[in-house]
């Protein structure tokens, strides 16, 4: 018998999402400050894709590894997701610690690599958790506050950037060889919210215990040999992608083109200013920092505001437009010379971001089964890293080779990459729930 899960009210799912908005503030850094501190540390611009390897492979084994063993998993005491993502934060923020003082660029890179994991390992049981709370009528409104929270994460980590290099940056003085040291204070605000935000969500928000059929199955699980239970995670996710739906196949052709130009933005928009705006390198960071706040700005407010419209359009379209408005923003960014003028693309950014970080989850959960959504959101986090490691791995010598060594040029194949993914959305099939989950609203559920 599925179990019937209660409609949450507004304050249940805010406090059910609060943890993103510390994971999301180390992802910000990770987006706008670790590229220009490998490059204070000596790297070069066809060294940045290869030097971001962490994310796409700690991402592809860390997520439907943990995304799998959390659907096995029950303890009446610390719940099925939470363990999980709690030990990922408190990784995350010993990380966050130590990053600004990194003596050397061969150890950002290493405590790179092992952020990742504890985001990683973070991430997608969170995203599994919030699947398991809702029932299918609030799925667009839990996904889309998630993205709320995702775009005001990474609002603060932007912000503290720029605002902590104009009141302890030293100007034209500073030397552009060595971290500044106004970066550190964002790296340990971030450290102190990726463990504090998590905690609020673990404790304020209780798990459902797994059905009589779930529990029956886990505790089969538990009862295999040791080398067997280490096993089945693998054999999971194999069984998973062989029955995965059609429609997860036609989106990882998007997430391809999507993903792969998301990262190309990330690691290239910083010096992109160096070239268009002659900025010193702690300039270009501040002038990136104030883009990523701008489009994340646009995410909180349009997150929510995206869920009517997905409720009356369709996700599908509201998803195809966004990805066309963040491709138009890529290819604007590059001609644009004026400081405050720049920032205005950003806006399109953040309506595609917002429509990114909600409306694919929202859809892909209604479709896959209750007792596999840990797997599936993990196969799902796999569609998006295998782009990024693609990148990683080609874009160096692309970039080098066929675009000039140009950040302008790099950018721009960004936004025509969005183009594609925009079109290649145009393939998928509105998905309609089938996993069983028939939940009602009950008299006087929240909002």
């Amino acid at each position: 018998m599925k179990l019937t899960k209660p409609t949450l009210s507004f304050w249940q799912i805010w406090n059910m999402n609060v943890g993103f908005l510390g994971i999301q503030f180390s992802f910000g850094l990770q987006q706008t400050a670790v590229n220009p501190i490998f490059s204070f540390l000596g790297a070069h611009h066809e060294d940045l894709p290869l030097l971001n390897l962490a994310g796409p492979v700690t991402g592809l084994i860390i997520q439907p590894i943990i995304g799998a063993i959390s659907d096995k998993t029950w303890s009446p005491r610390w719940g099925r997701r939470k363990p999980f993502f709690m030990i990922g934060a408190i990784i995350g923020s010993l990380c966050l610690f130590a990053f600004p003082f990194s003596p050397a660029l061969w150890f950002a890179v290493g405590l790179l690599w092992i952020l990742d994991v504890g985001n990683n390992m973070a991430m997608e049981p969170y995203r599994a958790f919030v699947g398991d709370k809702l029932p299918n009528m609030q799925l667009s409104f839990g996904y889309q506050m998630q993205s709320l929270f995702v775009g005001a994460g990474i609002v603060l980590a932007n912000a503290s950037i720029f605002l902590f290099q104009d009141w302890f940056g030293e100007g034209g003085a500073e030397a552009t060889d060595k971290i500044p040291t106004w970066l550190y204070y964002s790296f340990f605000i971030g450290a102190i919210l990726s463990v504090s935000t998590i905690l609020w969500s673990v404790l304020k928000t209780p798990e459902i215990p797994p059905s009589d059929e779930e529990l029956k199955d886990i505790n089969r699980h538990n009862a295999l040999p040791f080398v067997d239970r280490i096993k089945t995670p693998f054999f999971e996710i194999v069984d998973a992608i062989k029955e995965m739906p059609n429609f997860m196949w036609k989106l990882s052709g998007v997430y391809l083109f999507q993903w792969y130009a998301l990262f190309v933005y990330w690691q290239f928009i910083a010096p992109l200013f160096e070239e268009t705006m002659n900025f010193d390198k702690s300039q270009a960071l501040s002038q990136a920092a104030k883009m990523n706040t701008t489009y994340n700005v646009s995410t909180i407010v349009v997150a929510l505001a995206l869920v009517p419209l997905a409720l009356k359009f369709g996700g599908k379209k509201v998803y195809v437009f966004s990805l066309f408005l963040t491709g138009i923003a890529m290819l604007s960014i590059p001609h644009i010379q004026d400081p405050f003028l720049v920032i205005l693309p950003m806006i399109l950014f953040g309506v595609g971001w917002a429509a990114m970080m909600g409306i694919p989850y929202s859809m892909v959960s209604k479709i896959v089964p209750q007792e596999r959504r840990g797997v599936y959101m993990g196969i799902l986090n796999m569609m998006i890293v295998i782009p990024m490691g693609i990148q990683t791995i080609t874009f160096g010598p692309i970039v080098k080779n066929l675009l000039g060594n140009s950040a302008v040029n790099a950018i721009l194949l960004g936004g025509v990459f969005f183009i594609i993914s925009g079109v290649l959305a145009l393939r998928l099939k509105e998905p309609k729930s089938d996993n069983g989950d028939h939940s009602v609203m009950p008299a006087g559920g929240g909002h």
